[in-house]
């Protein structure tokens, strides 16, 4: 689940496949697209928008996000190196346990700001899990 980008040399890895760049490529590497789709690839897991929902009320345990949340743990710590790659989660250790918080508060809500402004007013929730395969019934 980790969605790491390294952009050492001329191979960019995510976590399906190898990217190798063409010349046109490295210009977009240059101008930051690949970090553009890493973010965005982040945010795009409703799980990791909620872990970072629930880190606004401040540092958590792994354990207390899988608690949180109702997941196994090694699917929790997957979706916190995810966000963590990208720079919107930071951790700290504290003993053997590591903390969690977010690592941009302002940017993360303005970027929650322009996605609102962008969503239509009238647009239903459920055509998402209905085109997705999942039921989620709002009740």
């Amino acid at each position: 689940m980790p969605c790491n980008v390294s952009f050492r040399g001329h191979v960019a890895y995510h976590r399906y496949m190898a990217i190798i760049e063409s010349g046109i490529d490295a210009v977009e590497v240059r101008n930051g697209k690949l970090q553009f789709a890493a973010l965005f690839h982040a945010l795009a897991d409703p799980t990791r928008l909620l872990i970072l929902d629930h880190l606004r009320t401040g540092e958590h345990k792994v354990r207390e996000l899988t608690e949180h949340l109702g997941l196994a743990q090694s699917t929790v710590s997957a979706h916190l190196s995810c966000l963590k790659d990208t720079g919107l989660v930071r951790v700290r250790s504290q003993g053997r346990a590591s903390i969690y918080s977010l690592g941009q508060q302002e940017a993360l809500d303005a970027l929650a700001a322009a996605a609102s402004a962008l969503l239509p007013q009238d647009a239903a929730h459920h055509q998402w899990h209905e085109a997705h395969g999942t039921d989620r019934r709002e009740d």
